[in-house]
C-alpha cells in the first residue's frame, strides 16, 4: 500500500513538471504569464505538487527514506515519455538507453 502511494506520488510529480510545461508554452503563446490559460495550468500543478507532497511526507512516515527515495527517480523516465507523448518532444536512443540504465538502479535499489 505504502509503494503505490509513493508511486503515486512520482506521477504526481511527473505530471507536475508536464503542466509546468504546459504553463510555460501558455506563457510563450500569449506573450504574458498573466494570461488564464497559463496560469490555471500553472496553479493546478501547484496544486498537485501540494498534494503530492503532504502524500509523499506520509509515505516518509511508514518506510524509510533509503527505500522510498529511489522511486522518485522514476520521474527522470516518466517526465520524458509524457513529454514524448503529449508535447511532442524527440530523444534520441542514446537517451533512452540512460533511462534504461535509470530503472535497472531503481530496481537494484529498491530491492536491496
Amino acid at each position: 500500500m505504502f509503494y503505490f502511494v509513493a508511486l503515486l506520488c512520482v506521477l504526481g510529480i511527473a505530471a507536475g513538471q508536464i503542466m509546468f510545461k504546459l504553463s510555460a508554452i501558455a506563457m510563450h503563446k500569449s506573450g504574458t504569464m498573466f494570461s488564464f490559460n497559463a496560469l490555471a495550468i500553472l496553479f493546478c500543478a501547484f496544486a498537485l505538487y501540494g498534494i503530492t507532497t503532504v502524500a509523499w511526507v506520509w509515505v516518509l512516515q511508514k518506510i524509510e527514506l533509503g527505500k522510498a527515495y529511489p522511486l522518485m527517480a522514476l520521474a527522470f523516465a516518466i517526465v520524458p515519455i509524457g513529454s514524448y507523448l503529449f508535447l511532442g518532444e524527440k530523444f534520441t536512443y542514446q537517451y533512452f538507453f540512460g533511462v534504461a540504465l535509470i530503472m535497472i538502479g531503481i530496481i537494484i535499489a529498491v530491492k536491496s
